[in-house]
């Protein structure tokens, strides 16, 4: 359950409009090297016809491209934008702010919103075409080696699962097969505890090799190849009762 965070609805009371205004990404990018307190540019609202007119303009200082016009230091974004204005359309938004203490405050409701685009110049078409390049770049580049690498390098530490599996496949090839009576024993011991084991379960269990432990597992049991039990060994009906040699000299002593 999250927990609950207050917001601070000043901007109810105050009824303060706020524009939403789309902005393209490299003038987002430019508004970022302004100074804390930096004129990013000017806005400026007219009338034409009886319609607003909105256009902004970028602080010149702002013009110059950052890394993509390391290429081309005369590269300079477009400073004039229009904007293009738009209905809320029935809907009701607001705009939030969130602080560095972690307070939450409505800062007014969107009575406007706008979209700001660039005038195509060639400026602006410069601009598109190094975008496009930077984006069509390859992310990894083939070169050609004057000589041969000699060094081989080689894995300083072996990872600990493969330490693992190469104990345990060491451990299996030394099993050795035991006695009939002990192995049955065992299991019957196992299932006593379990009604339902698969094969790996039962060779830790017995340390018998696969091949000898299927096959007494074929006579005293039955494989599930389906159901919510698959690929589980489970004994036979006659099996479920069975005492171990041990148990029986233990009954006939007592």
């Amino acid at each position: 359950m999250s927990d609950k965070t207050e917001v601070n609805l000043t901007g109810v009371k105050q009824s303060k409009g706020v524009w939403l205004v789309k902005v393209p990404k490299y003038l987002s990018h430019q508004w970022d090297k302004a100074t804390e307190k930096g004129e990013v540019g000017t806005l400026t609202i007219g009338k034409k016809q009886g319609k607003t007119e909105v256009h902004f303009s970028l602080n010149e200082e702002l013009t110059a491209l950052g890394a993509l016009g390391e290429k081309d230091a005369s590269l300079q974004v477009p400073r004039d934008h229009p904007f293009t204005m738009n209905t809320v359309g029935g809907q009701t938004m607001a705009v939030f702010s969130h602080s560095e203490a972690g307070e939450i405050s409505l800062e007014g409701m969107v009575v406007h919103r706008a979209e700001c685009r660039p005038v195509v110049n060639d400026n602006y078409m410069k601009l598109k075409k190094l975008q496009i390049q930077e984006t069509t770049k390859p992310q990894r580049l083939s070169q050609q080696l004057e000589k041969a690498i000699t060094t081989v390098f080689k894995p300083v530490a072996n990872h600990d699962f493969n330490v693992e599996y190469e104990k345990k496949k060491k451990s299996d090839g030394k099993m050795v097969r035991a006695e009939r009576q002990v192995v049955l024993d065992m299991l019957f011991s196992a299932f006593e505890k379990h009604q339902y084991y698969n094969i790996k379960d039962l060779v830790d269990i017995t340390k018998q090799p696969v091949t000898y432990l299927k096959e007494i597992m074929r006579e005293i049991g039955t494989y599930n190849s389906k159901g919510a039990h698959k690929s589980t060994w489970e004994l036979k009906p006659e099996y479920r009762h069975y005492q171990s040699a041990e148990e029986e000299e233990e009954m006939q002593t007592a």
